[in-house]
């Protein structure tokens, strides 16, 4: 299903003529009349041509489904945007509406002028309220206005779209990788280890002027065939914990029935509790490759093991004009958090370096590339995490490698963190 947003039109006065509907408007008051639907309509028009909104016509595999926009307004005696949608019935239950909304959140960052979108659904709307937070937005307040003759009640959802800025923040970890030897009082150099050996899931790498290089090379060996298949990884942590051998006690618990196999150091290396979290690297474009930045609990607890996907970047899912990059909250095994991980189209050439970063409260997590926001999740991890930095090499079907494109490179210029401000 591709859900498209398309910029209003002189000949979208139908889709406002659709929705005037006693069922699409009972949060609204009821229908407006013709002539004001009309009214609506010119006044898309004018806003558009004006620059003071942008009103869109939402289509579905090119089929009009809806409107959607956003409009200056003030909140708060703040200058903020507000938005507002509608979906046609025949479209609702299918994600068109969380599909256009997550589009205009987007839009509404990239346009820049102002940082706070707004929504302001009625209480007893509980389809735009879960919509709403499930894109990002916090509940902010709720309040009552007088509206077509009688009371509108309404939530006030707010989302801050506002850009990451470090500018004048000290970094208390600014690693640079540029001795020649890696700092292994912060990095492990080994993947999991507790579920293979050390020697089989050692990291493949070199450091120097230019930052780190994860290799995953023609001898590279699968790091656990039996448990994992032929997946090939290079990978750094900065954290380790596990139980002793034969226990089901340790990190990353990616299957069910996992058992130590070789017993490991407890290694608390650079392990962060709130704050900015940023990489700074380059993405392979190769259909069996996968790049990722994952800090994960650090999971001396064993529900304390969710993840804050900063970057995972596949190879088949990049080109020469973007790619896609999966940011969001991910529960693993952690019970009191819920799925929020979405992919986000990214312009541009990805195999160049790119700043992926996250901005951790105890409230909520933001999402940021390259400084611009992406994605907001309003739930939080509160324990401390360690840093997972990897390069795959996914097995194919027919059990081949492509040598003649070895060594896959992950290059990485820098990971820093910063304390919350």
């Amino acid at each position: 299903m591709a859900i498209t947003l398309v910029p209003w039109s002189e000949h979208d006065l139908p889709v406002l003529e659709r929705a005037n509907t006693p069922e699409m408007t009972v949060h609204l008051g009821g229908p407006e009349t013709g002539e004001q639907v009309r009214e609506r309509h010119e006044r898309y028009l004018r806003l558009n041509a004006s620059g003071e909104a942008r009103m869109f016509r939402i289509d579905v595999d090119g089929e009009p489904a809806g409107a959607i926009g956003y409009w200056s307004t003030q909140h708060e005696g703040a200058p903020v945007f507000e938005a507002g949608w509608s979906v046609e019935p025949r479209f609702q239950g299918r994600g068109v509406a969380a599909g256009a909304l997550r589009r205009l959140t987007h839009l509404v960052a990239a346009d820049g002028r102002r940082h706070l979108l707004v929504a302001y659904p009625g209480v007893d709307n509980a389809a735009s309220n879960a919509l709403c937070r499930r894109a990002g937005f916090e509940l902010r307040g709720s309040g009552v206005q007088p509206w077509r003759g009688g009371e509108l009640r309404y939530n006030v959802w707010a989302l801050d779209v506002s850009p990451l800025d470090v500018a004048g923040r000290t970094a208390d970890v600014d690693e640079r990788f540029a001795g020649g030897r890696l700092d292994e009082s912060r990095w492990w150099p080994f993947y999991t280890p507790h579920w293979a050996s050390q020697d089989a899931s050692a990291a493949r790498y070199s450091t120097g002027q230019g930052g780190l290089e994860l290799r995953i090379e023609e001898a590279t060996a699968p790091w656990a065939r039996d448990l994992d298949g032929d997946l090939r990884v290079s990978h750094l942590q900065t954290g380790q914990f596990s139980g002793p051998a034969g226990s089901s006690i340790g990190q990353h618990r990616f299957r069910s029935g996992l058992v130590v196999r070789e017993e490991q150091p407890e290694h608390r290396g650079w392990l962060v509790r709130h704050g900015v979290i940023e990489v700074r690297m380059a993405a392979i474009r190769h259909p069996d490759v996968m790049v990722a930045f994952w800090p994960i609990g650090f999971e001396d607890r064993p529900d304390d093991c969710g993840e804050l996907c900063v970057a995972e970047i596949f190879g088949s899912e990049v080109d020469r004009s973007g790619g896609w990059v999966g940011v969001g909250v991910k529960p693993q095994n952690d019970p009191r958090l819920r799925e929020d991980f979405e992919k986000v189209w990214v312009e541009g050439d990805l195999t160049g370096m790119h700043d992926y970063a996250v901005e951790w409260t105890p409230d909520r997590v933001r999402f940021f590339i390259d400084g611009r926001w992406v994605k907001t999740s309003v739930q939080s991890i509160d324990y401390p995490v360690q840093f997972m930095l990897d390069v795959y090499e996914f097995p194919r079907a027919d059990g081949t490698r492509d040598t003649a494109n070895l060594p896959h490179v992950l290059r990485v210029e820098r990971v820093r963190s910063f304390p919350l401000g």
